[in-house]
């Protein structure tokens, strides 16, 4: 009886054993099996650099090409926005006699402009109340042009002609109303003259400028300018409303301090490009082929891309011919 009980209980222990060690066998197995799969699973030095590598190529290559999509989505915006007042523009002519709307009526008090007015010369111009305000849409304002430093500009200049947007007038053709120069002092002008008229050497005066110039005397709608991106260098850049001929109407032969602002697409080619409205409606890009720099100024134009475009260096884009 001893002895059978001892070898039951024996067996016993040798079954336990056994069991023992086969679960230490299977815990070594998947503990192997899991170490396994994380070496598997796990990069090498060299695999991370490739990938790194490859990320930094394909970045290389799409960061330019997402910089001239950003630069070509602002000069659609800003094409649309001088397409805005253009076509403004000639809504107001539409209501008043097929005239324009004038650029600085009664210019010396400094309180009119074509994209605002204000009651003193310590004010900014409020938009809301320019002859322009009430075809542009609810809040009569004039949209920025994405490319313009606006309020970086401002904190220099004090807002010097702030609300324009960026954009600037031809008023020396356009937001006026001409007449030839008399070779004589007191002699007016010959009947029925219209303002595009008179000899270049004896220029051009102002006969009003509370209204802008009427729509027929223009003889290439499509190649008279109307509007553009402009600025103007003193000490620095400021903001400025109106797009400068190459020489003053009523000095023939003295040449005017430049002001279209060519800021598009810089660094993205030799030189920027300025958008132009033009008269008979439509806009396009030019690029700048000259510039000057003013006496009276300190700043050099062309430091800030601020010039003229168009090779004959005259006014045939600027005045009414």
């Amino acid at each position: 009886m001893f002895r059978r009980t001892y070898v039951l209980i024996g067996s016993t222990v040798t079954t336990s054993v056994a069991h023992g060690r086969r679960a230490t066998l299977l815990r070594r197995a998947k503990l192997l099996r899991r170490a396994t799969l994380l070496r598997r699973a796990a990069f090498t030095l060299i695999e991370v650099l490739v990938v790194v590598g490859m990320i930094g190529l394909l970045l290389a290559i799409l960061l330019p090409s997402l910089s001239a999509a950003r630069a070509q989505a602002r000069v659609v915006a800003c094409r649309s926005n001088i397409r805005q007042i253009t076509a403004a523009n000639g809504l107001y002519a539409d209501e008043h006699g097929g005239t324009y709307c004038p650029g600085a009526s009664d210019f010396l008090s400094n309180l009119h402009r074509w994209h605002g007015t204000r009651s003193v010369v310590s004010e900014a111009f409020d938009s809301a109340r320019g002859p322009l305000a009430s075809f542009l849409g609810v809040d009569g304002s004039i949209r920025q042009c994405p490319s313009f430093p606006a309020d970086e500009v401002a904190k220099e200049s004090g807002g010097f002609e702030r609300g324009n947007g960026g954009y600037g007038y031809n008023n020396a053709y356009v937001g006026v109303q001409l007449v030839s120069a008399s070779p004589f002092a007191g002699v007016s002008p010959s009947a029925g003259e219209s303002p595009s008229a008179g000899a270049k050497s004896r220029g051009q005066v102002v006969a009003t400028d509370r209204r802008g110039v009427r729509r027929h005397h223009i003889k290439t709608p499509a190649e008279t300018l109307m509007f553009a991106d402009t600025a103007f260098a003193t000490d620095g850049l400021i903001e400025y409303s109106f797009a400068e001929p190459r020489f003053h109407p009523q000095y023939p032969t003295s040449r005017a301090a430049p002001s279209i602002h060519f800021r598009h697409g810089v660094g993205l080619r030799k030189s920027g490009q300025a958008n132009v409205g033009w008269c008979d409606g439509h806009v396009d890009g030019r690029e700048m082929t000259f510039s000057y720099a003013s006496p009276f100024y300190r700043a050099k134009p062309e430091r800030f891309g601020i010039g003229w475009f168009g090779t004959s260096d005259d006014n045939r884009f600027f005045d009414l011919r």
